[in-house]
């Protein structure tokens, strides 16, 4: 038989290479899968035991052929250093946890009165090992019971309603911070002065030749008054942008040159530039934008201002 590497040494060996492996295929975030997911440990568990279990397994059928050897067969084996036993304290006592087995001497104190064709049966008690890890099951049964119906604890609705709270989370903060997954509703207008310079140097590449460097216009529209031909605010100007103007005459599509993170920064730069006072500017196009949004929440400002006057004369009257 081949010398192989001692069992205290292959088992823990096989058992760190399983769980690197499902450490590198289960994303479990910061924590390590076997916390984050209790199958896992379940897992891990029951392959630690599987493992040993099969160790010992193999060295009681390695030691029941050599007990069957011949003493010239044994002689030989020896010489040629093929197999060796050293079984230390530690190794006696995890076997005799896993395989509780009569040595071939004593195996007619377990021989049943069965004789099928000359085969017979003993009486073997089942392996430690399985019997332990069936009360394993009990106690994990027992924890299951207290805690998910005598405690209460998270049903498996409940615990799916958490994680997804939890994956929709996380999404929002990656779409956030991916800059270039930005679209015409997730858009927001930029106001750092450092956003703007960017974006006035977008504009000056790009957009020049159509609008002017002051952004009075040309072929394109002013776009320093209030008129817009496909909507004004952060949102459409983004969208006229990225899909291009009105078909056949208006400005092309830039989505294909520029990156959404460049064109919210372009987009924002022109944006900043409503008011000014460009030398000769264009005639107007389009029809004046108002931000609904705003013209809403300048609605009880004005409505306050307006009562305010209605109630003045009554004051001063009753002042007088």
């Amino acid at each position: 038989m081949k010398k192989f590497i001692p069992v205290y040494v292959r088992v823990p060996v096989i058992f760190a290479l399983v769980f690197m492996a499902l450490e590198y295929f289960i994303d479990s975030g910061d924590r390590p899968a076997f916390l984050k997911y209790p199958e896992v440990s379940i897992f891990l568990f029951f392959f630690l035991f599987l493992q040993v279990a099969i160790e010992i397994t193999i060295s009681a059928i390695d030691r029941v052929t050599y007990s069957i050897l011949t003493e010239e067969q044994k002689k030989k084996l020896a010489e040629a250093d093929t197999i060796e036993f050293k079984d230390t304290k530690l190794y006696k006592k995890i076997k005799s946890w896993f395989v509780k087995v009569k040595p071939i001497e004593e195996e007619g104190e377990i021989l049943l009165n069965h004789d099928y064709d000359g085969i017979k049966e003993l009486d073997n008690v089942l392996p430690p090992w399985w019997i332990n890890l069936f009360y394993v099951t009990i106690l994990f049964g027992l924890v299951y019971l207290v805690k998910y119906h005598i405690l209460d604890g998270p049903d498996q609705k409940k615990e799916f309603e958490i994680e997804m709270e939890e994956a929709r989370i996380a999404v929002e903060e990656y779409n956030r911070l991916a800059k270039d997954r930005i679209d015409a509703n997730s858009v927001t207008l930029l106001t750092e002065a450092s956003d703007l310079a960017e974006g006035k140097k977008i504009f000056e590449t790009n957009c020049v030749a159509c609008h002017r460097a002051d952004a009075g216009g040309t072929i394109g529209p002013n776009l320093t008054d209030e008129y817009w031909i496909l909507g004004g605010g952060i949102k459409n100007v983004f969208h006229t942008i990225t899909e291009g103007g009105r078909d056949g005459k208006g400005m092309v599509a830039w989505k294909g040159t520029l990156k959404p993170s460049e064109i919210q920064l372009v987009a924002s730069y022109v944006l900043s530039l409503q008011g000014t006072n460009p030398i000769d500017p264009k005639a107007p196009d389009g029809e004046i934008w108002k931000d609904e949004a705003k013209t809403d929440s300048d609605k009880p400002n004005a409505e306050a201002t307006q009562q305010t006057t209605e109630e003045t004369p009554e004051v001063a009257d009753k002042q007088s």
